[in-house]
């Protein structure tokens, strides 16, 4: 296959000017899913302290503290992999999504001055800052979602479905809000995990039409992914996807309702099942769109850089996403399972001022 594309292209296989850009792809790839997945839950608990009772806020932003710094390292190296690697897409695509983008960096920038502010704040000041972090994780989860719409869509045709983006941006802060709830009942018990539950029902059914949504838009709006999916070389890779879909959906939703009416077993199950549903409908854009950055318009290699430049940007990428992987290894290692809050020292002196009022006997 990858012989057969080389010599369609015009390229030898091991010419480097063919095999450097689709390394990078691969790379920049795993980058979106990395950002999606890893940052999703962060931005899912950020959403869903809109809805929280002011006393299980300070909670959630609790547990997210040691994942923050790691979470927002994927969407800058991402950024940069992409201008880098491929600068022939930098006019079409970023020209016609600056709406979102902006909205984006808005959301990106509130959350985390939010998060940092708060934890100097003084308490009566907090709840501010949580409202402002609660803002930025909205304004993110839209933009994402209204990212998605437009990219699916024909350029050109884009501003005429603002409809579609409006709808793609609250089907995915739904997904948002499902990662982050399954990531809640998995970390935390008693009245969070129970509103957790209750958030969750309520999100899967909006991502799922979020999926369908998007499912179709793509195929009725590109007429070469409906070959594709129809006529192609796979004919049986889009009903697998779907399949796995359609098994992660009634799961998840089988899970919740347990959870609702017997007990809280397998709580892992929700948050585990959201992941895989992220990483299905991403795997199944990819499969869509290879080998176009703009569908049936710029491929991989009309928009790469020079031989040397790609080489350069390599290797920066590969040391860079080595070492998010050992420092990210490192702080999702005790990702699973139920948080403890720490419990405070017992200093000395405070003993001594307890059994200082006692009385003698």
């Amino acid at each position: 296959m990858i012989d057969a594309l080389a010599q369609a292209l015009g390229y030898g296989a091991t010419d480097p000017a063919f095999w450097m850009p689709l390394v990078l792809m691969g790379l920049l790839y795993l980058v979106i899913i990395a950002a999606a997945v890893l940052d999703g839950f962060d931005i899912g608990v950020g959403c869903l302290v809109l809805f929280a009772p002011l006393q299980l806020r300070g909670r959630m932003l609790e547990l997210l503290s040691p994942w923050r710094d790691a979470n927002e390292f994927w969407l800058f190296l991402g950024l940069g992999l992409f201008v880098a690697a491929f600068p022939g897409a930098v006019g079409a695509i970023m020209g016609q999504l600056y709406l979102p983008l902006a909205l984006l960096s808005l959301g990106v920038l509130l959350r985390s001055i939010s998060f940092e502010m708060r934890l100097r704040a003084p308490r009566p000041r907090q709840s501010r800052w949580m409202g402002g972090f609660a803002a930025g994780s909205l304004c993110t989860a839209l933009a994402h979602g209204m990212l998605l719409g437009q990219i699916v869509m024909p350029l050109e045709d884009a501003p005429d479905f603002i409809w579609f983006m409006v709808f793609m941006g609250i089907c995915v802060f739904a997904a948002y809000c499902m990662l982050g709830a399954g990531w809640l009942i998995m970390r935390e018990g008693g009245a969070l995990r129970a509103r957790a539950v209750f958030w969750g029902r309520r999100a899967i059914r909006w991502m799922a039409a979020g999926a369908v949504g998007l499912t179709i838009m793509l195929a009725f709006a590109n007429t070469g992914v409906f070959l594709k999916w129809s006529d192609g070389q796979h004919p049986l890779a889009v009903p697998i996807l779907w399949a796995s879909l359609l098994i992660c959906f009634v799961s998840t939703e089988m899970c919740l309702q347990r959870m609702i009416n017997s007990s809280f077993r397998n709580t892992a199950l929700p948050f585990s099942m959201t992941l895989a549903i992220f990483l299905i409908v991403l795997g199944g854009l990819g499969y869509s769109f290879f080998p176009f950055l703009v569908l049936d318009n710029i491929t991989i290699w009309d928009a790469a850089a020079s031989v040397p430049s790609l080489t350069l940007v390599l290797y920066c990428a590969v040391i860079a996403l080595l070492a998010a992987l050992v420092f990210n290894i490192r702080v999702y290692w005790r990702m699973f399972g139920l948080s403890k809050r720490p419990e405070p020292p017992a200093y000395p002196g405070h003993a001594v001022k307890q059994g200082a009022g006692e009385p003698k006997s």
